[in-house]
């Protein structure tokens, strides 16, 4: 049985308040309640303070690019999908450069984890405006305010048909630790957009904020109503729902595949000549 003792990572070198605190200790608090081991499962992170997540716990971690985690995910995923494959990310690397790489897991349905610390701000690069930062928020780069609409990733997701569709916040870490076993129980992909205040560049968005607003979802709520779901993604303002948002079951991208779907492929046996056969075809 695993202990928190297992997780022990890096110092962080976040902000001292920063939400990715919270964030962090209920993964590890998850980890342990589900029994998984850190040699079980493994994280992707691009780059941003979000993506420093997985240098802090101790797990298999791979790193991509700025908004390019996601396709590498996928890759390691395919490899061999017997591995809990989890995607962190923060809103600047998923929502805006990784925004295409997103659109297409989601509509593959590939069985990653994808947990995005939503901040509405570019912490790492110093606050600058995402692309869910509010129209009007006042940033170093935008000092007339944000002119951009805000986008909204429940929305897009439930439109999408994503399988798993989800808000968490960072001030709630029991009901956050409810969000992420079920995101890894689910079976196909998963989006859990977390709120998470930046203590050092967004002066709006505070815990305060958060907790004036955030309500939770209740029992007599349907998540598999596609309908009621985009209905509930759209709130936003003076109420901001958190829970499971909309769940459906779709079949994932791994058992519609015929070369992988008895058997992982890292475990499949390799036959050189095959290889030697292929290439022989392009001299």
């Amino acid at each position: 049985m695993p202990s928190l003792d297992d997780f022990g990572g890096l110092t962080p070198t976040w902000c001292p308040g920063c939400g990715n605190f919270s964030i962090l200790k209920t993964f590890k608090e998850t980890a342990v309640e589900l029994g998984l081991e850190p040699h079980q499962f493994t994280i992707v992170s691009g780059i941003g303070q979000a993506a420093k997540f997985p240098h802090y716990l101790k797990c298999n971690t791979f790193n991509g690019l700025h908004g390019r985690s996601l396709p590498a995910a996928t890759g390691i995923r395919l490899a061999n999908h017997s591995m809990i494959v989890i995607d962190v990310a923060g809103d600047g690397d998923c929502y805006g450069e990784g925004g295409n790489h997103l659109m297409h897991t989601i509509r593959r349905n590939v069985n990653i984890k994808l947990f995005v610390h939503d901040n509405q701000i570019y912490g790492l690069t110093k606050g600058q405006a995402s692309p869910t930062s509010m129209e009007g928020t006042v940033t170093k780069n935008q000092p007339f305010g944000v002119i951009s609409e805000q986008f909204n990733p429940m929305a897009f997701a439930v439109g999408l048909d994503c399988s798993f569709v989800a808000r968490g916040f960072a001030g709630d870490q029991e009901h956050l630790k409810m969000l992420i076993k079920e995101a890894v129980n689910h079976k196909g992909f998963t989006l859990v957009d977390i709120l998470q205040p930046c203590v050092s560049f967004n002066k709006v968005n505070t815990y305060e904020w958060y907790r004036q607003r955030v309500y939770k979802l209740g029992p007599d709520y349907n998540p598999e109503n596609r309908v009621a779901a985009f209905e509930k993604a759209l709130e936003w303002g003076d109420k901001i729902p958190i829970g499971i948002i909309y769940r459906s079951n779709r079949h994932d991208f791994e058992e519609r595949m015929p070369v992988i779907k008895d058997e992982p492929l890292v475990r499949q046996p390799f036959d050189i000549s095959k290889v030697e056969k292929t290439l022989k075809e392009f001299y």
